[in-house]
C-alpha cells in the first residue's frame, strides 16, 4: 500500500480535510500558507454575459514549470461549484503541483454544450499563461467527478476539428497529458431516455430540436480514437447517479484503439462517498497510473 499524504489521510477521515482542528492538519495548512499564492476569480472568459471563473493556486518561488491539475467540479452541469469540490485537489496541492480550478456555465447559464467549451477555453487559458505562472504546459492532468469526470473528459479528448473551442477562437489547444476522470458520464444520449434516463442530463439538454446530435456532440464515447492521453477511469460497480457501464464501456473502446487506460472498479461503491479504506486504494491507484506515465509523484 502507498503511503497518504497527510492532508489525504485527514482528507479520507472526514470531509472537511485540512480545516479539521488536528494538529497533522494545521501543520499542512501552514505549509500551504508558506508554499502557495492563490488567486481567486480570474474570469477567463465572457459567454452570454456571464463571466465564467476560475481558481489558480501558484507554487511560490518556483524556478522551473510544474505540472499543473486542471480541476472541473461536478454537480450533473446544474449544480456545483469550484469551491465545493477543492478536497479533490489537496494531495496535488501537497506534491507541490500548480493548480487551476473551474467553473463553467451551468445548464440555467446555458444548456450543452456550453459547459464544454467553456471547460476547453479554460484549458486554453492555461496554456496562454503556462509561461508566466510556471506551469508546465506538457504536464496537464485534468480531472473531475461525475459531470466534472464528463468534462475532464471531453476536455482532453475533444479536438479542434470538433468545433467546441469556437468561443475562444484564436488560442492554441494544449494537449493534455493525462486525464483522472471519477465516474464521469461517457455516453449522454443514454441518459435522455430509457432505463438510464437521469434527470439531469435531460435538464442540461433542455428542449433543443436537435437534442440527439447535441448529445453525440458532446460524448466522450464520440471522440476515442488512437494518441489519446493516457485515461484513468474510477467507477464504483454500484452507483445509482451514473452507471457503471459508462465507463466499462469507454475502457473496452479505448482498448481497441490502443489508448492507455485504466478502469478502477470500487466493489459496492456508489457515486463518489467512497470509504477511507476505498479512498486510499483510489489514491494509491492514481499515484501508480501517474507514475507510470511520465509524472514524478511523491509517495
Amino acid at each position: 500500500m502507498l503511503k497518504l499524504f497527510p492532508s489525504l489521510a485527514v482528507l479520507v477521515a472526514a470531509p472537511l480535510g485540512f480545516a479539521q482542528s488536528s494538529a497533522q492538519s494545521s501543520d499542512w495548512v501552514a505549509k500551504f500558507a508558506n508554499r502557495y499564492s492563490v488567486q481567486a476569480n480570474i474570469v477567463y472568459g465572457v459567454e452570454n454575459n456571464y463571466e465564467n471563473k476560475l481558481d489558480l493556486y501558484e507554487r511560490k518561488n518556483a524556478t522551473a514549470p510544474l505540472p499543473v491539475l486542471v480541476y472541473i467540479h461536478g454537480g450533473g452541469w446544474t449544480g456545483g461549484t469550484k469551491e465545493g469540490g477543492f478536497n479533490k485537489v489537496l494531495p496535488y496541492l501537497e506534491m507541490g503541483w500548480n493548480v487551476v480550478n473551474v467553473e463553467y456555465r451551468l445548464a440555467k447559464v446555458s444548456l450543452a454544450p456550453g459547459a464544454v467549451e467553456d471547460c476547453l477555453c479554460a484549458l486554453k487559458w492555461v496554456g496562454v499563461h503556462a509561461q508566466e505562472h510556471h506551469m508546465d504546459p506538457n504536464k496537464i492532468v485534468v480531472t473531475g467527478d461525475s459531470a466534472g469526470g464528463h468534462l475532464s473528459l471531453t476536455t482532453g479528448m475533444v479536438p479542434e476539428s470538433a468545433g467546441l473551442d469556437r468561443e475562444c477562437a484564436g488560442r492554441p489547444l494544449p494537449k493534455v497529458a493525462a486525464i483522472v476522470d471519477w465516474y464521469g458520464i461517457t455516453d449522454v444520449n443514454d441518459l435522455l431516455s430509457g432505463d438510464n434516463m437521469k434527470t439531469y442530463a435531460v435538464q442540461w439538454l433542455g428542449s433543443l430540436p436537435n437534442r440527439d446530435e447535441v448529445a453525440r456532440r458532446v460524448s466522450p464515447m464520440q471522440y476515442v480514437r488512437p494518441g489519446l492521453p493516457p485515461i484513468l477511469m474510477i467507477h464504483g460497480d454500484s452507483d445509482p447517479t451514473v452507471p457503471y457501464q459508462h465507463s466499462v464501456k469507454l475502457h473496452e473502446a479505448l482498448d481497441k484503439a490502443g489508448v492507455p487506460n485504466e478502469l478502477f472498479t470500487v466493489p459496492g461503491g456508489h457515486h463518489g462517498n467512497f470509504s477511507e479504506d476505498q479512498n486510499v486504494q483510489v489514491y494509491s491507484t492514481i499515484w501508480k497510473f501517474l507514475g507510470a506515465h511520465g509524472f514524478n509523484v511523491k509517495q
